[in-house]
């Protein structure tokens, strides 16, 4: 590969964030990094996601105990890519939960991408060698399913299909605040290498439906504020349209890879070149915008090899 992924060189430490978005619910944020979620109820936390490695995860665990000494009890999954699940172990969480579909994926192409991912960001699994495996729920559901944590209700739910096939939220009603994984980024990319473009608008207005006060996105600063969380969602639509639209005529026309790239370059760049991981995350956009517009409807497996294969035809 005569050019490393954008990520690859990105060694500098990130400034973490520590956000209460809501009542006892705190959005953990680091300029583009994945964010975590931590959901406080009566007697004991839910965390969303588990960042890459357990050295990753305890950053989230000592930010949650400057705010509560409670047990963390349940860890909560939005999708299967290891920066978000290989930190588990950390968290000694009696419930690991994910969707059906999620964890199928974890079966079918979790240690693939566990490889794949190793590679393009050396500096998020730094001490990877902590990691036990990969990480597997320990309950799982299809649509729809309520966790208690005291008489706090949370609803994680699959709204459609979005950044992968088995995306999920975490919606706590009483705050009326959501954690959406990476569905909603701000101020970042999104990576679409796994994910479903034509589905991805509509599960984003699914989202839009439940009006919420604020959101914990994948990426990116927290949203607060119905007039923040509007524009999140109104620029990761225009985000995966943008991407999609120009790579799409060029598949259909019978163009090759290349052309596909130069021409999402053409669209996305004056909009979303200051984004965080952009330049990480068009390569492999591209590729499955590629794909999709050619009735691919399984994204395939990424693996170190192909991401070499790809990278080699998009430098022409």
């Amino acid at each position: 590969m005569s050019k490393k992924f954008a990520s690859a060189g990105d060694m500098a430490e990130k400034n973490i964030s520590f956000t209460e978005i809501g009542r006892d619910l705190w959005a953990f944020t680091a300029e583009g990094d994945p964010n975590s979620g931590v959901i406080i109820g009566d007697d004991s936390v839910m965390v969303i996601e588990a960042q890459a490695t357990p050295r990753l995860a305890n950053k989230v665990i000592e930010k949650i105990r400057t705010v509560t000494d409670k047990s963390i009890t349940h860890l909560a999954l939005t999708h299967y890519h290891a920066v978000r699940v290989l930190g588990a172990s950390a968290y000694g969480a009696g419930q690991v939960i994910m969707s059906e579909k999620a964890r199928s994926m974890v079966a079918e192409r979790g240690q693939e991408d566990w490889d794949s991912e190793f590679g393009r960001f050396p500096r998020l699994f730094q001490g990877h060698e902590s990691i036990p495996g990969l990480t597997w729920p320990t309950t799982t559901f299809n649509n729809r399913m309520s966790v208690y944590l005291g008489k706090r209700r949370v609803d994680l739910m699959f709204l459609g299909r979005a950044h992968t096939a088995g995306d999920i939220v975490a919606y706590v009603p009483d705050a009326n605040v959501m954690f959406t994984g990476d569905i909603v980024e701000y101020h970042s990319a999104c990576y679409c290498g796994d994910g479903h473009f034509h589905d991805w608008p509509g599960t984003l207005e699914k989202i839009r439906g439940f009006d919420v006060d604020a959101i914990a996105p994948g990426r990116g600063d927290a949203l607060t504020g119905k007039q923040m969380v509007n524009a999140a969602l109104d620029s990761t639509g225009d985000f995966v349209r943008s991407t999609y639209r120009p790579v799409a005529q060029v598949a259909l026309r019978g163009g090759s890879l290349k052309e596909a790239w130069d021409a999402a370059r053409a669209e996305c760049d004056p909009k979303f070149s200051d984004y965080a991981i952009y330049e990480h995350c068009l390569p492999f956009n591209v590729a499955r915008a590629y794909d999709e517009a050619q009735d691919i409807d399984t994204p395939r497996i990424w693996t170190a090899e192909r991401d070499r294969q790809m990278w080699e035809q998009l430098q022409g």
